[in-house]
């Protein structure tokens, strides 16, 4: 499975693409991130990301896309940046019929470390080690989408299985049958 992660920003939109299975050595793909200038207005940002995307989506060619979930911060500015970023992952992803899916940062955190809340350091240490690279992809960002699409390899398609169970289960059984 190649997965394409995506850690979302407007400034710094990290991309991290690898290929694996759960229990067997991963692959990196490609890593790397797109920018986007803070003196730029918002829709131009935007665009950016969306063209860079793109860009990945056609060159990476992922069987699927894990986005960061965004959660709550004490900015609101921030998370409205990082949401608005994700938002475009997601819809590119979409317009391509590819299946998404969405990581909190502590889910990914244990995925990759064992631990929810290690810090950026710790997730860059353990993705050069899981991909048996020779440095530390930079930036932090880059690393974390790394650390994405990992977590989706080892997580998401057994999330993902059990969900296309779960649909088939219930357009077979007649209306109100099934109770999960």
């Amino acid at each position: 499975m190649r997965v394409m992660g995506v850690d979302p920003g407007l400034t710094r939109c990290g991309l991290g693409a690898v290929e694996g299975r759960p229990g067997a050595p991963l692959s990196l793909v490609a890593v790397g991130v797109v920018r986007t200038g803070a003196d730029e207005e918002l829709g131009a940002r935007l665009v950016g990301i969306e063209a860079g995307i793109e860009q990945w989506l056609d060159e990476v060619r992922p069987d699927a896309v894990a986005v960061e979930r965004v959660f709550s911060q004490h900015n609101v500015r921030t998370v409205m940046g990082t949401a608005q970023a994700a938002g475009i992952a997601v819809l590119c992803a979409a317009r391509r019929g590819l299946p998404v899916a969405l990581h909190t940062p502590s889910e990914v955190k244990a995925a990759v470390t064992g631990s929810g809340s290690a810090d950026k350091k710790q997730i860059g240490l353990m993705v050069t080690r899981l991909l048996r690279l020779t440095e530390m992809p930079k930036p932090a960002d880059a690393a974390d989408a790394l650390a994405l699409a990992i977590c989706h390899v080892w997580r998401g398609g057994a999330q993902h299985r059990v969900a296309e169970a779960v649909a088939r289960a219930r357009s077979r059984a007649p209306r109100g049958d099934v109770k999960l």
